[in-house]
């Protein structure tokens, strides 16, 4: 972890794009709730294959314009260099400095992945067209990348990613802080070293956890999966186990030299505040770690 210790903390928020008009009062709410934490960014998910990109555009620029950097994803699965540049532009022209380039899932039915195939040269592409304009994002997966062939494959692919040019990385959520050191040690090992940021998903419904932890590759611990089991639809219970793990786990990572945290809101803002306050991150220059 040592690696880690000498970049500057920071500390972001990860929103998706609303779909309705209640859903953007309802973002503009939480927004606003989590700009008062001063962050150092927020972040904006693209859909699939580009599937949600004007939406995703259009609620960049807004909350960019409201005074806190904010990131778009960009991922280039089903995008030509062509229709990239074009949003490169575009974020460029709003004052947008800050990306999160990714492979990105390929839409059931899309038979083509697009002509550039993956990360690292939606990084190299990004380079090539706009320099160094923009800080770079990337994805990391401590507990490996669910599509990767083997682990050594995966933090070869990472590699390949920073040596396009990415500047920083944020991982996939995960419970185990044991695999974020590991992940880190590793790359110390093959002399890469740029800030690896932890992302952070509050428990909050134990369904929707399992759902999306079992397509996206995170595991839960079994002694975690079996209390929040146990719990069944007592949510107010499911909530207190979760917020007191992941603030313990927080505080590891923290303790150790882990660079900050990005929470993943899923659009909500109170799981993520109620770690933050537990933290004592309000403000970031007094972090007793």
């Amino acid at each position: 972890m040592e690696s880690q210790k000498q970049f500057k903390r920071r500390f972001s928020f990860e929103f998706f794009p609303p779909k309705t008009d209640q859903g953007k009062e309802k973002l503009q709410t939480v927004r606003n709730q989590l700009a008062e934490m001063n962050p150092d960014f927020f972040s904006v998910t693209f859909g699939a294959g580009g599937s949600t990109r004007d939406r995703t555009i259009e609620t960049v620029v807004n909350l960019h314009k409201q005074g806190i950097s904010t990131a778009p994803h960009l991922s280039c699965v089903g995008g030509t260099r062509e229709e990239i540049g074009e949003l490169l532009d575009v974020y460029k022209e709003n004052g947008i400095n800050r990306i999160v380039a990714l492979r990105g899932d390929l839409p059931s039915g899309m038979g083509a992945s697009g002509e550039l195939r993956y990360a690292n040269e939606l990084v190299a592409f990004i380079r090539e067209h706009s320099g160094d304009h923009f800080a770079l994002e990337v994805a990391a997966y401590p507990e490996f990348h669910p599509q990767a062939r083997n682990a050594e494959e995966d933090l070869k692919n990472f590699a390949r990613k920073v040596q396009a040019g990415a500047n920083s990385a944020i991982t996939q959520y995960f419970f185990n802080a044991d695999s974020y050191f590991y992940f880190i040690e590793r790359l110390e090992q093959m002399g890469v070293t740029i800030p690896v940021v932890p992302g952070i998903m509050p428990i909050v419904n134990f369904s929707s956890l399992v759902r999306f932890s079992d397509m996206c590759g995170a595991e839960i611990p079994r002694w975690i999966r079996k209390q929040l089991e146990a719990y069944g639809d007592d949510t107010v219970s499911i909530r207190k186990f979760g917020e007191e793990v992941v603030t313990n786990m927080c505080e590891t990572l923290l303790k150790a030299g882990a660079p900050g945290l990005h929470f993943y809101t899923l659009n909500q803002a109170e799981p993520s505040l109620s770690i933050w306050k537990n933290l004592g991150i309000s403000d970031r220059e007094k972090i007793a770690f």
